[in-house]
């Protein structure tokens, strides 16, 4: 027997470790999100059927928590503020967002990634520093109460803007406001020139050429940006707490208050969960609306 057969009857067979290396990666793309997201998203789905007793978690499942969540009008009467409050920051980063996003579209070319990445340097700055920032210029002695008397609206500071709904109204849209701009520009921008083009050589005026190709290729991005800005702001405790005092009482602070100060676990997830379906329901909406949009 030659040398060379040796080699070749002893050499490892080709390609298997690159086969073990595969099921590797595949088994850590399979296993992560179940371990990381699936498992402790079930855990807390069943412990929102759980109780408290002399401060201990109890596993027995029932809907006691639920049931005391939809009798008592506080909480119902708080989540339906919370959908107000972050359906209205919503619209108003739609508009406003579409306002920002149009402006960059129609600028030069050059001008768009500068733009962009001025208007998406706050998602790079800590949300506590952004809520700091945002509570000192709207307080009492703040930029927003010092230019208002300058220019002889208020003749004294004002507590519109602090401490109350209207507060948490502000600062979630100016915080939110990039996740709307983002998905409308990007709408935007895949609008064929084509169309535009065509509707001018049709004889359209601008506004006609707005109104009939751009704003509904548009929408899908609208409604994305509008359900990110609703779903952020439905679950924000950390806003209401910084810039809404005591009237700015949020579900989310609802929430954190149960896991937090009333050490009732259980009653929290009921809540949590309750959240969660709310907002699957909005992005399975969304959803629709866009599929709608597209098929027209």
């Amino acid at each position: 027997m030659t040398d060379d057969s040796l080699a070749v009857g002893f050499s490892a067979p080709v390609g298997k470790p690159g086969l073990r290396w595969e099921a590797v990666f595949w088994f850590m793309v399979c296993t992560v999100p179940v371990v990381a997201v699936c498992v402790p998203l079930g855990l807390f789905l069943v412990t929102g059927f759980w109780h408290v007793e002399n401060g201990t978690m109890v596993p027995a499942l029932s809907l006691d928590n639920y049931a005391t969540f939809f009798s008592n009008p506080t909480y119902v009467s708080v989540l339906r503020q919370t959908l107000t409050l972050a359906a209205e920051v919503a619209l108003g980063n739609m508009l406003i967002g579409f306002g920002i996003a149009y402006f960059i579209w129609r600028c030069p070319q050059a001008w768009h990634f500068p733009l962009l990445v001025l208007g998406t340097i706050p998602l790079l700055m800590s949300y506590i520093i952004k809520l700091y920032a945002l509570r000192s210029i709207l307080g009492n002695n703040g930029f927003l109460n010092q230019a208002l008397i300058g220019v002889g609206l208020f003749d004294k500071a004002s507590d519109l803007f602090l401490f109350n709904q209207t507060s948490i109204l502000i600062t979630m849209g100016i915080i939110y406001l990039p996740f709307s701009i983002l998905p409308i520009y990007l709408t935007l921008e895949r609008i064929p020139q084509s169309l535009l083009q065509a509707s001018a050589d049709l004889g359209g005026s601008a506004w006609q050429t707005f109104r009939h190709v751009t704003l509904p290729c548009s929408l899908p991005g609208t409604v994305v940006g509008g359900m990110f800005s609703l779903i952020l702001a439905l679950g924000d405790f950390v806003t209401p707490q910084m810039v809404g005092g005591v009237k700015g009482f949020t579900f989310g602070r609802l929430i954190w208050s149960q896991f937090g100060m009333a050490f009732d676990w259980p009653f929290g997830a009921a809540m949590a969960t309750i959240l969660l379906i709310l907002s699957l329901c909005v992005i399975v909406a969304a959803g629709a609306i866009i599929k709608r949009t597209e098929a027209v």
